[in-house]
């Protein structure tokens, strides 16, 4: 075989060194027979694999069997001559091929020739094997026969074994290299039955191979080691009736099992006092605590990042106001009341938003000349810093942008001409317009209800407009008095949850006051900003289980398919839903953002096709290929089913009834590809989602979202943040066109020209989120790890620029204008959703 003899070329002594003359390279034949594989999903395919197998000596290329097509269960019965040392390892790996993406590796094993001719005396002739197969995550893959012929040495030129292992005779003949996953199956027991009964794992074992000579540990409390039929050892957990082939390792050093009222084992951790439905293991251990050291060594970093987000610029003139430049965020809020004024010249931010008693942080409401004469009610103040005037109410101890006076004459005044003021069924209010016949809850009597002419304001699609009308909102249902949460920095996520999902949903609309406990001070907006700040870090505590990263690459999150491992984490997901509308109804930022599909979802739009290029770079890929070939010319087996698997369980979805018999044809694959996204986003997650949902609409009814989109609420959600143009432009890189190309040139003069809202959806189409690293842009990811931002030259005149938000790339074709290229960005910014805006 010649990949074994360029490989024994570069080798300075032979296998066994007993005499100089022994040859260095052995012959012997090796046969596949056949295999018996798992049946595994594979993406968006169903159905059987076409499948082969290929030899390899010391890790050089091999020779490969023919395909047999769709099938678990291939025969070649195909010969090899395969050339070695007697120290040469042969592995067999069997594959799945593809003809739209590279071939997939469904197991391979190992032959240790020098294990073999141990355990054989020096002698291999014909001999028959059935091996072994794992994949490359160490999971049982199936079962290969092989039959190994032809090999024989002298008793002297066999080489020793490694001092440092002592192999079995199962591990000799290659068995050693499939270690199945752990697999747990429920125990059944017969109700009142003295002893259970439990039945052994549906799947084959691992081998039994230490890796040490010392004895194995002992076993935890409750597990009880027994054998199978085989002789194969399996472990029953007496306390959960499950069995499993991995031997279970003792509990880390202070952690205890207890069992619940309701039967089910938890884990106590004395160390943190806390607990998990999770059975600990030293790894498990470990990466909690790696992911808590970086957050306690981020989280500096991260807060002044958390500090500096806002979303208008408080001169922005309330509803429809198109004010840019350099005033200070407008989240930002005012002093506390009892503050001296910084100096004039100050340059660092004021702290975060603040609400007054009963009302909503929101964009700040330009005073009229006419009302600015009319002094303040008793208790207020009017104080300036840097430029800007804020409110003290030493009555309730609270700050705020917006004048007083403007909220107090409100109810004094009459409704305007053919207006009507009634309410609902539920008690709300909401006023009817009879000269347009339309209604509305907005106070037409706001002054963020009119415009300069005194006429009301109409729907606009300024995100300064539409987040006006969500204040209001707020304003005209806003509580009087407070809500207290106490909560203490060690047991935060419960603390919250306790109280939180103790008090009326209605109530959670009162102004917020947070209290550390064995922290003195008062809450004027900033322990509410620190509090949510916190919160949404705990809430990718891993030991929850309850949300993810969308991928390795990527910084948003979505919903843990696994959460149900969590009996309670419904309620969880009920409580996260009532936090995240408690920061928008408050004014609120979280430090970590959600997917944009999960954003649809919370606006009951409809899913397509690039929402899963963020998410699944490889899984939106197999689907756009479906989508531009003919799936009928290619010969592609696909029905209207996707597989999946669950704890090592193979399972079936239909994406429409009767789906399995259905097959994908070029009339109907548009219908295939809208089920499979649906599918794939909300596959195991939607009982969580709704849960979600419940608890988000019982503070903040979802309708009064009803005119944001996706981007838009993940704006209000997360804030923005100044951007470092130097730092976007030298973070950078260009494909077909050059720093110094006149069409990128015009695409920073666009940038720069653009205020920081929109520097924030640019950001957004191209790249996925308003958000950027800590790092700044050189740590921006995307889907194969850190990626910069790309200029790529790509598309005709008439083309709308196209982004690729895995890729956090821009295709920007060559425009010969300036205007031409700012009219076509803002469109494709504005008006196009998602990849194809062609």
């Amino acid at each position: 075989m010649s990949s074994a003899q360029s490989s024994s070329n570069g080798s300075g002594t032979a296998g066994s060194s007993s005499t100089e003359n022994v040859p260095r390279l052995r012959q012997f034949s090796l046969t596949i027979c056949k295999a018996a594989l798992k049946e595994v999903g594979s993406g968006w395919f169903s159905g059987k694999a076409d499948t082969y197998a290929e030899v390899r000596v010391d890790g050089e290329p091999g020779r490969k069997t023919d395909v047999r097509k769709k099938t678990w269960n291939p025969v070649w019965d195909e010969n090899f001559n395969v050339l070695v040392e007697l120290t040469s390892t042969v592995e067999v790996c069997v594959y799945a091929h593809y003809a739209i993406k590279a071939d997939a590796l469904l197991g391979s094993s190992i032959l240790d020739m020098g294990a073999l001719l141990r355990q054989h005396e020096g002698r291999i002739q014909n001999i028959s094997k059935t091996i072994l197969l794992k994949s490359a995550t160490n999971q049982y893959a199936g079962d290969l026969e092989v039959i190994i012929d032809g090999l024989e040495v002298e008793s002297g030129q066999i080489p020793p074994a490694p001092a440092a292992a002592t192999p079995s005779a199962s591990s000799a003949g290659g068995s050693t290299t499939a270690a199945p996953p752990p697999h747990a199956v429920a125990v059944a027991a017969a109700a009142g039955s003295a002893q259970p009964s439990p039945t052994p794992p549906s799947m084959p074992p691992p081998a039994a191979a230490q890796t040490s000579s010392g004895p194995p540990p002992a076993l935890p409390a409750n597990w009880e080691e027994r054998h199978d039929p085989q002789g194969r050892s399996y472990y029953v957990d007496h306390s959960t009736r499950t069995t499993t082939w991995t031997r279970p390792l003792p509990l880390p050093a202070r952690w205890e099992q207890r069992v619940d009222p309701r039967g089910r084992a938890y884990y106590v951790d004395h160390n943190t006092r806390t607990t998990t439905w999770q059975r600990p293991t030293p790894d498990s251990v470990r990466n909690f605590n790696q992911w808590q050291s970086q957050q306690t060594q981020n989280r500096p970093a991260a807060m002044a990042n958390f500090n500096q987000r806002y979303l208008v610029a408080p001169g922005a003139a309330g509803a429809g106001g198109n004010a840019e430049g350099g005033d200070a965020p407008a989240s930002q809020a005012p002093p506390p009341a009892g503050a001296a004024p910084p100096p004039a010249a100050a340059s660092t931010p004021s702290p975060a938003p603040t609400a007054a008693a009963g009302t909503a942080s929101g964009p700040a409401l330009t005073t009229p000349a006419s009302v600015q004469d009319e002094p303040l009610s008793e208790g207020w103040e009017r104080r300036d810093v840097n430029g800007r005037s804020y409110y003290v109410n030493h009555l309730s101890r609270t700050t705020q942008w917006e004048d007083p006076r403007l909220q107090q004459n409100v109810d004094n005044k009459p409704l305007p001409e053919n207006w009507e003021e009634r309410f609902t069924g539920d008690g709300l209010r909401y006023f009817v317009d009879h000269t347009n016949k339309t209604t509305t809850f907005n106070d037409p009597r706001l002054p963020a209800s009119y415009d300069q002419s005194g006429a009301p304001v109409r729907y606009q699609r300024s995100f300064r407009w539409k987040l006006a009308q969500f204040r209001n909102l707020c304003l005209a249902n806003a509580l009087p008095t407070h809500v207290k949460l106490s909560v203490s920095r060690q047991n935060l996520f419960e603390d919250s949850f306790n109280q939180i999902m103790r008090i009326q949903p209605y109530d959670l609309r009162r102004r917020l006051y947070i209290i550390f406990r064995g922290e003195e001070g008062l809450d004027y907006g900033g322990l509410a900003r620190e509090w949510f700040f916190l919160l949404s870090h705990e809430i990718l505590n891993p030991m929850y289980c309850l949300f993810e990263y969308a991928n390795k690459n990527n910084y948003c999150l979505q919903i843990n398919p696994a959460s149900e491992i969590n009996p309670d984490h419904l309620t969880y997901f009920k409580f996260v839903g009532r936090v995240i509308a408690m920061a928008l109804y408050h004014g609120k930022f979280i430090d970590n953002g959600f997917t944009l599909p999960f954003y649809k979802k919370m606006l009951k739009k409809p899913y397509n096709l690039q929402d899963l290029e963020h998410i699944d770079p490889e899984f939106y890929n197999s689907l756009v290929w479906v989508k531009d070939n003919n799936v009928e010319e290619c010969g592609l087996d696909v029905v209207f089913s996707a597989d999946y698997e669950v704890l090592g369980k193979l399972q079936t979805h239909e994406l429409k009834p009767g789906g399995t018999d259905i097959p994908v044809t070029e009339e109907n694959k548009g219908e295939y590809i809208n089920l499979m996204v649906e599918w794939r986003l909300s596959n195991g997650v939607t009982d969580q989602t709704k849960a979600f949902l419940d608890g988000f609409n019982e503070v903040v009814p979802l309708q009064w979202l009803q005119y944001f989109d996706e981007r838009e609420l993940e704006l209000m959600l997360c804030g923005m943040q100044e951007f470092d143009l130097d730092d976007w432009q030298r973070n950078t890189i260009y494909r077909g066109y050059s720093r110094a190309s006149k069409q990128v040139t015009w695409f920073w003069q666009v940038v720069k020209s653009l205020d920081n809202e929109k520097r924030a959806r640019l950001l957004q189409f191209i790249t996925g989120t308003c958000r950027v690293p800590i790092g700044g842009f050189a740590e921006l990811m995307g889907s194969n790890g850190p990626q910069r931002f790309c200029i790529e030259k790509v598309g005709g005149e008439k083309s709308l620029p196209r982004s690729h938000t895995c890729f956090n790339r821009l295709d920007l074709p060559a425009y010969k204008t300036y205007e031409i290229l700012r009219e076509k960005l803002m469109f494709a910014v504005e008006e196009c959703e998602g990849f194809a805006q062609e």
